[in-house]
């Protein structure tokens, strides 16, 4: 097969963990960019690449940074690249991935860099501390904005709390349980043994933050350093952004990795790629507990590949909590018994927030480039089950080339519902979750939906009742909603 010079390949990636006792000792973002972008380009064995490279690309982070990309950029010689940035979303690695390989493959592009990083360890310890720590500059504005920014969450959502990830996926969670007729116990122990299968696959992972061994008795069992956070949820299955981590990754096109003489046993080709997401608001969802974004979407990408999703050889799902995690897997028809992260997910990887899926990448490049001929699949996903992502890569090149799909069109013909946030009356408790304080069960947050299949949410401060809803099954029940964010049960 003669090979396209226009085809994407990854030729170079880097990760870096960093953990310091006094958090003014570490680098930061912007140094472990730099320091990241550098190791990729001795990992692609060609530091000619970033002085070729036409675009830096630096994804969104926890920092203030006005145009970090322009800085790496001067930093490590590529002195020809503009500059660009990301939005928020765990999706924006994956789909700028997808981007860049579809600007390749037209001839706008021809080297790629890039790189993200957050420091959230070091600046908790810095709060907790009492110090501040210090930023460089990084003025001016990117030359380009990559991504589409989405408002993600509904007025009447953020009335009713529904804003923070920790509230909101445990209601998927819940919707997940009784969608499959679970009891609470068995719902436990199913999503606990999952878990502790990403957390096997973090021990093995030379780039994963936390690599002690857990039970699934361990990360299901709530504990003080465990402590229960949303229902069913305890703090081990919830992302960690308390990390120090930063990732780069060098894209370009075939012709470009010869000219710069990349060996050919660096190169990962990027071979199929998809974006689409589902309603921006949770509130419209026809359910809690499914994505057709990611059926559609994430099976386009497949098909593009030209592999069943049981014929991959390797799986990372994006993880931000076990929701997310099962949601995927159903969609795109994968067990839950088979591995579905190399590194072990956001919590034991690490959750370096908008730039979990670049340390995915290249991990999943190690491990592809180790077995010659495997095909693996990356996801992203940003905000509540939102925006989604997949890339399909191997060591070997596409038959038919790289291709991309936009799936958005599709995806807007599948059913939703109207929400109804100033309903008044009688209601069926669709799915719920339970947040706790330091004294146990605080409030309840739940979604219900109306005679006439509209959605709501209320919430109840009865703290009798929250503690029963960790301990009975309540979709499904009859309740009374007040028209103002208040619930009471029927009968």
């Amino acid at each position: 097969m003669t090979l396209d010079p226009r085809s994407p390949v990854l030729v170079g990636s880097h990760q870096l963990l960093q953990r310091v006792d006094d958090p003014r000792e570490g680098l930061e973002p912007l140094e472990m960019m730099t320091s990241c972008v550098e190791g990729a380009a001795r990992d692609a064995g060609s530091r000619s690449l970033l002085e070729a490279a036409d675009l830096v690309c630096v994804i969104r982070g926890r920092w203030r940074y006005p145009n970090p990309a322009a800085a790496v950029a001067e930093r490590v010689g590529a002195t020809r690249a503009r500059s660009a940035a990301s939005p928020f979303g765990g999706n924006v690695v994956q789909a700028a991935v997808n981007r860049f390989a579809s600007e390749i493959v037209a001839g706008e592009r021809d080297v790629v860099v890039l790189t993200g990083a957050e420091i959230g360890r070091s600046q908790s310890r810095a709060r907790k501390l009492g110090v501040k720590l210090s930023f460089s500059d990084a003025p001016g504005a990117p030359d380009l904005k990559i991504g589409e920014e989405l408002d993600m969450v509904a007025p009447h959502e953020i009335e009713r709390g529904l804003a923070p990830p920790i509230v909101m996926y445990p209601i998927f969670e819940n919707a997940i349980r009784h969608a499959r007729g679970e009891s609470l116990d068995a719902h436990r122990d199913r999503v606990a043994r999952l878990w502790s299968r990403f957390n096997a696959v973090a021990v093995d992972n030379p780039d994963a933050w936390i690599r002690e061994p857990m039970t699934a008795e361990q990360i299901a069992t709530p504990s003080p350093g465990n402590r229960m956070l949303g229902f069913p949820y305890p703090l081990l299955m919830n992302s960690n952004d308390k990390v120090d981590m930063g990732a780069a990754l060098l894209l370009c096109s075939a012709a470009a990795a010869e000219r710069h003489g990349v060996p050919r046993d660096r190169w990962l080709f990027v071979h199929a790629g998809s974006d689409a997401h589902d309603t921006a608001f949770v509130s419209n969802r026809q359910d809690l507990h499914s994505s057709p974004a990611i059926r559609i979407a994430g099976g386009r990408a497949l098909e593009l590949a030209g592999v069943e999703a049981d014929a991959l050889d390797r799986v990372d799902l994006y993880s931000c909590f076990p929701s997310a995690v099962q949601v995927a897997a159903a969609e795109l028809g994968l067990s839950e018994e088979r591995p579905l992260t190399v590194t072990g997910g956001l919590t034991f990887g690490g959750g370096p927030l908008n730039n979990y899926v670049m340390h995915g990448i290249a991990r999943m490049r190690d491990l592809l480039l180790e077995s010659p001929g495997q095909v693996g699949l990356c996801t992203g996903n940003g905000g509540f089950l939102t925006k989604h992502a997949f890339g399909v890569y191997s060591s070997e090149p596409p038959a038919a080339g790289y291709r991309h799909a936009d799936c958005q069109a599709e995806v807007d013909r599948t059913p939703r519902r109207e929400a109804a946030p100033e309903h008044r009356g009688e209601a069926t408790l669709e799915s719920y979750t339970v947040v706790f304080g330091e004294g146990g069960p605080e409030r309840a947050h739940a979604a219900f939906l109306l005679p006439d299949g509209r959605r709501s949410w209320a919430n109840s401060d009865d703290r009798d009742l929250a503690l029963s809803m960790t301990r009975e099954e309540f979709c499904g029940r009859r309740a009374s909603l007040d028209g103002e964010g208040s619930f009471r049960l029927a009968g």
